[in-house]
């Protein structure tokens, strides 16, 4: 939550409905329409120069207010500018809880609950269709809603339904199969929903909601199978702010989304919210919904320049933070603050010390003593946690040389039993060659059995008996 920025400065009013902590606000920022209540939505920046917004909603005053949702119609808006004002050009067709995405090929996805849109361009025409899924004989985690897409390095695409379950599509279009079997959500109770998941340079992050704590969590991951959960909220209700201090206190922030810059950092989010509770939203009255956009501290380009693991007999630690166009690290950072190493120690205020620096072209090279970093081998993106000279948040994820940051991705299917024989099909989700593994399998009975799985290709599954 701390990486959210304010909004950005648009045109402030008193608006015609919500209640009124959020009369006053800026209403050109993301999309607002009197009569239409807006909800769900991304944007993609294409070609044209344009920001493009894909959102659903329907007309405001519809017999059953907010809750005639499930009668949504998906529009396409645009914009000059990335936190709006969106205007809508065109409808797509009905859907609701739209998530666009760009294909290698420059077609542009739009999926819906239940299906997905199809176009070479934002103004069409739209095909309808529906995705195919391959559960590999495991439970379908709370059903196929909701879901949520990256871009993997190689063109594919990584999705999270709902539920929290992970599944991998070759191309970003047809069969989706699930490679777990139970969810990757931070295990407390909660009302998990409106997963949003992106991936970096460096790692998969995931944000989920629970809508009825209203509350959302934070995860990151190597391979996006398995997941380490953040301390502390990712957001909470009533966190959107304008330069000034002032909130927009929203009742409800749902279906999150990102825009990512060419690094895959995120630079806004934008959130579908409504100003009370969804049942109290009736028809021709002062609630309502719209979108919103909040912009994001981006995180600093980092590099860890030691070439061995680092571990409990490292003495110090060079860490590399880059320079770029609208920022200057020698200029610009406060180098007392930084501290470095893993987020169980950074997070809390601990962790490696600078010691010294030194400059190389635009570049700024801070040695740390590592003791303290908790760096070990479990490690794979140490954090920096600052300030610049002028108090604002420094942050950012750093790359460590040794690690592969396109690993394996093992996953076995539930076994099945055929012609007096059980076999287990074994399929490698990753983008490199697995390495030779050791399976166990253990039957409700308590009986195991331990079974050797090949090298395997990116993508090639085998078959094992056992």
């Amino acid at each position: 939550m701390d990486r959210f920025t304010t909004m950005p400065q648009s045109r402030l009013s008193r608006a015609n409905w919500g209640t009124e902590s959020v009369r006053m606000r800026y209403i050109d920022n993301g999309i607002e329409n009197d009569s239409i209540s807006f909800w769900g939505g991304n944007i993609l920046q294409h070609n044209d120069g344009l920001y493009h917004m894909y959102v659903c909603g329907w007309p405001e005053n519809s017999p059953r207010g907010h809750m005639f949702w499930a009668n949504s119609t998906v529009f396409h808006a645009t914009s000059t500018n990335l936190s709006g004002p969106y205007k809508i050009q065109n409808s797509i067709g009905k859907g609701h809880n739209p998530e666009a995405y760009m294909l290698d090929d420059g077609r542009i996805v739009v999926y819906t609950i239940d299906g997905y849109y199809i176009a070479n361009n934002p103004q069409g025409p739209w095909m309808f269709g529906r995705f195919q899924f391959d559960p590999r004989g495991y439970k379908i985690i709370e059903g196929l809603s909701n879901l949520t897409f990256c871009r993997r390095d190689d063109g594919s695409r990584l999705m999270v339904c709902r539920g929290g379950g992970v599944w991998i599509s070759r191309d970003g279009l047809q069969r989706w199969q699930q490679i777990t079997s139970q969810r990757i959500y931070p295990p407390v109770q909660g009302e998990f929903e409106d997963p949003v998941v992106w991936k970096d340079e460096l790692q998969y992050h995931l944000v989920v909601n629970d809508w009825l704590g209203r509350i959302a969590w934070y995860q990151r991951s190597l391979d996006g199978l398995h997941w380490i959960v953040e301390p502390g909220e990712a957001y909470t209700y009533a966190f959107s702010r304008h330069a000034d201090g002032t909130t927009e206190p929203w009742f409800k922030y749902e279906r999150p989304k990102v825009f990512q810059d060419q690094h895959g950092r995120v630079l806004q989010m934008n959130f579908a919210v409504i100003d009370t509770l969804k049942n109290e939203d009736q028809p021709n009255d002062t609630h309502s919904s719209k979108n919103i956009c909040i912009a994001m501290n981006k995180g600093l380009l980092l590099e860890v320049l030691n070439r061995n693991p680092i571990n409990h007999k490292t003495k110090t630690i060079e860490l590399r933070i880059k320079g770029e166009k609208d920022f200057t690290p020698t200029d610009e950072v406060d180098v007392k603050s930084l501290i470095f190493g893993s987020y169980k120690e950074v997070n809390f205020g601990r962790g490696a010390r600078a010691v010294r620096t030194r400059v190389e072209g635009n570049d700024l090279i801070v040695t740390f003593a590592a003791k303290g970093c908790g760096i070990d081998e479990q490690e794979w993106a140490p954090k920096l946690i600052g300030r610049t000279k002028q108090g604002k948040l420094l942050w950012g994820y750093a790359k460590l040389p040794y690690i592969n940051y396109q690993p394996a991705v093992l996953s076995a299917s539930a076994p099945v039993e055929k012609d007096g024989k059980r076999y287990v099909d074994v399929g490698n989700f990753g983008l490199t060659t697995s390495t030779p593994q050791q399976m166990t399998i253990t039957d409700s009975n308590g009986q195991e059995w331990t079974i050797s799985v090949p090298a395997l290709q990116p993508y090639e599954q085998q078959q094992i008996s056992f």
